[in-house]
């Protein structure tokens, strides 16, 4: 066997002297689990992780240190990673953030050893460098020199009672003029004194390092890192001193190179607001907010003290071409923006008075209380149209067009093709397209060619995309400078009826649904209609899918929402026949088989897996009108036990039929009840069979609360409840763990936004460890703790890996909420705000003070607030009913997303006081606000500890 520790990596057959090059990191594993590190030179894989370089762990006090050692030149440069693997070299996990750079100085005759003493890079860490922060919240306008290249030694270790140590250092966070010192124990450190320390010199990348010669006889050696201002101010990173040992004392002369990762400072926290795009309104929209509107909402949000707007998905959603479309999780592509936030007016410099007058007169007519999709997105693309009549030529053949479609045409055709196949044949169920139901690039590129007879109305497409670019660019470039993070939302899903499962069906399983099982949302489970992904599919080209999803959206947004995050885990997957969420299993599982329940004396499958029907149970639901339902839907098949009839044995069977018998006049009763209690008894069944494998089953969720469980034997009611449990709760957890550790890297490798997962419902118990490693930030939601023994999260609690707030837009907003259940007001009242009297039955802007305040003081790195609880501060602004500022109700699938802001932006713009509020509420909690508008540098809480020039750590 091949010794790597002995390895040269020299290519050169001369005998020139090498330098032993060790590597050494701290790391806890699991059995079976090695560390490799792996770099693009031979003898470390030349990028083949196979092919790294193993590590041999060792105990070293309360530590497990990996090292390693192989012999190089002098010269040496390459990139290198740790990762963690199994026997095999598979990997399980590797580090995060950028690789790391490793150069051997050419000073070096050879006989050195240079060992690098490194820290496992976590996804937290990794952080600071997302566009969110690198690109946004730290960016600066002054420019930090570099100093000195990477990898070179000022000292030279010549004597054999010393050794050079390398301190270097990653501060990402730096105001102009500031310097990086270390300061420790031995007199090169300074002991401890700023004047007499080791100032550091910025290499670029954010990396500060320097050297000293330090005697051997002062190790062990204690320190700490600190930054200094112009001004003097003196800031240490917080926590404990860190500490370096002499592992070996040898004869060689050494180099100690200490990468200690991030300077520790105090947890960066900022707050801010979550609004609809659809919601926003000002004085210059069109019946609907656009993305113009966003920079009016970036300057009301930085005179607010608050570093982020939070917007739902704007992708198109027009699928039905009707309200329905309003639905913004639904998309017709997952590429393309939607033409309703276009502002029409923008379209060009020189409009005709009439359209002009046009668009004045719409404005009018659109200012409603809600949205108007259907007659906001019929007014803006008819004006489009005419504008585009207009200025086509000049506006195709313009360079900008022209770049915009060469970095866009791999989605921009599809989807032009498809929205006129759509219109054409009247309907996005491209199965019913005929030749063009089956996508092929030939077929596209006939449809789009500029002989075709409506290559027009494709330009038109490709024209309202190239205009809703530009315009949400300017918006976001325009929040960048202001120091505001603008955050998107990754949908789990796509219309079943999309641009993406017609080109890419592969991809999808499309004899099924996406949904969510029973939740806080809705006790009847969730089915949101979407096919679920064949993700064995997507593996094959890594996921380029979705890297493309995260591309495009990276060219918008800095920060982004994953929509439903267990979704990575796994998916609740239900038939493409049901309507209601109950009736499904989870998407990668393990099932209950056959074998495994006969051994434990359940026999009987068809009464287990088919509806159970008893005339009893009919009796109660129905009354009177219970023959009704048998004889329309049931077959008797022995004394009063029925069965379903096959025009009927499904919910959306069983719907049609329904809606047929009432357009009849034959249907005496409320339809929707009716058709909820014929679901509840096709639903009564105990275990789910797989469409696939018919030796394989699944417990239906809650399944104790069926008659068909509570008529069953003791014996099999109590081998079903732990199974069902074990299924639930315990067999899948690893499963979903590697599936999630798969799938979701290759999103967050694929852009530079920071990643937020919507991590709410039912939560595996592996779902937070798997998000602290990949350093995902969560979300908690005051009125659904994740912790099954409380009534209300605590947010003093919460982790700073987390988003929290007061509400969200699948619930109703903070007003509502208070405002809709007495006896729970009465609970909060008393168990969190501690007042043991009758509250207020109106949620004042006291009450929302209270809560607000609750949520800035936590530890969450953001404090993310719908701005209808933050317009709830004011009284004035709380005279419309606070129901109808929901924006969604999850339990209704239908449901019409309309909700808009009943005051201007232009208008909170003028409102001082409110802002002022809200700023003290936000700066007053340590978190950090904006520079205003004079430019004015904010010097509080940005992630370090202030103190003076005289502070010092505790040595």
């Amino acid at each position: 066997m091949m010794n790597l520790g002995s390895l040269s990596l020299s290519t050169s057959k001369s005998s020139k002297p090498m330098v032993s090059l060790s590597f050494s990191i701290p790391y806890f594993t699991h059995w079976g689990e090695s560390l490799l590190v792996c770099g693009s030179a031979p003898g470390l894989g030349s990028g083949n992780v196979k092919k790294g370089l193993l590590l041999k762990p060792s105990q070293q006090d309360d530590q497990l240190i990996w090292s390693g050692s192989v012999s190089v030149p002098p010269g040496f440069s390459c990139d290198y990673c740790y990762y963690v693997v199994d026997d095999s070299k598979n990997v399980l996990r590797s580090e995060f953030g950028m690789k790391r750079k490793l150069v051997v100085p050419e000073t070096l005759t050879g006989g050195e050893s240079v060992q690098l003493r490194d820290l496992w890079q976590t996804g937290d860490q990794a952080l600071p460098f997302r566009s969110a922060f690198k690109d946004v919240i730290f960016h600066h306008n002054f420019e930090v020199k570099v100093e000195k290249p990477l990898g070179v030694f000022e000292n030279k270790s010549d004597q054999d009672d010393s050794v050079v140590v390398q301190f270097k250092i990653c501060c990402p966070d730096i105001k102009e003029g500031t310097l990086v010192y270390v300061l420790g124990t031995p007199a090169k450190l300074g002991k401890w004194k700023v004047e007499n320390g080791l100032r550091l010199n910025y290499v670029d990348d954010s990396i500060w390092e320097a050297d000293c010669l330090i005697p051997k006889a002062d190790f062990p050696i204690k320190y700490r890192y600190c930054k200094v201002q112009k001004e003097g101010n003196i800031g240490f990173e917080s926590g404990g001193n860190r500490e370096l040992s002499l592992h070996s004392i040898g004869s060689k002369q050494e180099y100690i190179v200490m990468s200690d990762g991030l300077f520790r400072a105090m947890p960066w926290r900022g707050a801010g607001v979550a609004v609809p795009m659809f919601s926003v309104r000002s004085e210059d929209d069109v019946g609907v907010g656009e993305f113009l509107d966003l920079k009016l909402l970036v300057d009301w949000a930085v005179d607010s003290g608050l570093h982020l707007v939070q917007l739902l998905p704007v992708n198109d959603t027009s699928v039905h071409k009707m309200w329905w479309d309003s639905y913004p999780y639904s998309s017709l592509s997952v590429f393309a923006l939607h033409p309703l936030y276009l502002r029409v007016q923008a379209l060009s410099e020189f409009l005709p008075e009439g359209i002009k007058e046009e668009i004045q007169k719409a404005k009018k007519q659109l200012d409603k209380m809600d949205v108007d999709y259907e007659a906001t997105m019929e007014t803006k693309l008819s004006i489009a149209k005419k504008i585009f009549d207009l200025e086509k030529d000049q506006t195709l053949n313009s360079s900008s067009f022209q770049k915009f479609f060469s970095e866009n045409e791999g989605w921009l055709k599809p989807y032009a093709a498809f929205c006129f196949l759509r219109d054409f044949f009247e309907t996005s169920d491209h199965s019913q397209w005929g030749t063009f139901s089956d996508y092929s690039e030939d077929k596209l590129e006939k449809l789009i060619s500029k002989e075709s007879l409506h290559y027009n109305t494709i330009c038109f497409h490709y024209y309202i995309q190239y205009h809703l670019h530009v315009q949400l660019s300017e918006a976001a470039e325009y929040a960048r400078k202001r120091g505001v993070v603008l955050k998107g939302d990754l949908p789990i899903g796509v219309d079943r009826n999309s641009v993406d499962t017609w080109v890419y069906r592969n991809l999808f399983r499309m004899n099924t649904s996406t949904g969510a099982p029973p939740d806080y949302f809705d006790k009847n489970g969730q089915n949101w209609g979407f096919p679920t992904y064949n993700w064995e599919e997507m593996s094959k080209d890594n996921y380029a899918w979705w890297r493309a999803r995260l591309t495009q959206m990276g060219k918008y947004f800095t920060a982004y929402r994953i929509d439903h995050i267990l979704g990575f885990f796994r998916i609740w997957e239900l038939p493409a026949h049901a309507m209601t969420g109950l009736v499904g299993k989870f998407r990668p599982s393990i099932p209950l088989s056959q074998e495994e329940l006969e051994k434990e004396g359940i026999w009987d499958f068809d009464r287990l897996t088919n509806p159970y029907v008893q005339k009893k149970f009919l009796e109660e639901k129905f009354g009177d009108f219970w023959p009704f339902i048998a004889s329309n839907f049931l077959n008797e098949t022995q004394k009063d036990l029925y069965e379903f009839k096959e025009d009927c044995n499904t919910e959306k069977k069983i719907a049609a039929k329904l809606k047929s018998l009432a357009e009849k006049s034959l249907l005496l009763e409320n339809e929707d009840k009716v058709r909820r209690d014929v679901f509840d008894i096709l639903r009564n069944v105990v275990l789910i069979k797989d469409p696939e494998d018919a030796r394989k089953f699944y417990p239906r969720f809650n399944l104790e609360d069926t008659s068909s469980f509570q008529d069953l034997d003791d014996h099999s009611k109590n081998v079903l409840k732990r199974l069902y449990y074990d299924y639930y709760f315990q067999r899948q957890e690893d499963l979903w763990r590697k599936n999630a550790l798969k799938t979701l890297p290759a999103l967050l490798n694929s852009s530079n936004m920071l990643a937020c997962g919507e991590d709410l419902g039912l939560i595996p118990s592996c779902v937070h460890p798997v998000m602290q490693e990949l350093g995902l930030v969560g979300l908690r939601i005051q009125r659904m703790p994740s912790e099954s023994d409380v009534k209300f999260g605590i947010p003093s609690n919460y982790g700073y890996m987390t988003v929290c707030a007061p509400s969200c837009h699948d619930c109703s907003t903070l007003r509502a909420w208070w405002e809709e259940d007495e006896e729970r007001r009465q609970h909060y009242f008393k168990e969190v705000i501690g007042v043991d009297e009758i509250p207020p039955s109106q949620c004042v802007p006291e009450i929302t003070h209270f809560v607000l305040r609750q949520h800035v003081e936590a530890p969450s790195m953001w404090a993310i607030f719908p701005l209808q609880d933050m317009m709830a501060l004011k009284e004035d602004y709380t005279n419309r009913p606070a129901t109808e500022e929901t924006i969604n109700d999850p339990t209704n699938p239908k449901h019409y997303w309309r909700y808009r802001v009943h005051v201007t932006l232009d208008s909170l713009m003028k409102d001082t006081d409110l802002k002022s509020t809200i700023k003290n509420l936000v700066s007053s909690s340590g978190r950090s606000v904006p520079a205003n508008a004079a430019g004015e540098e904010n010097s509080k809480n940005q992630g370090e500890v202030i103190g003076n020039g005289s502070t010092k750590p505790n040595p």
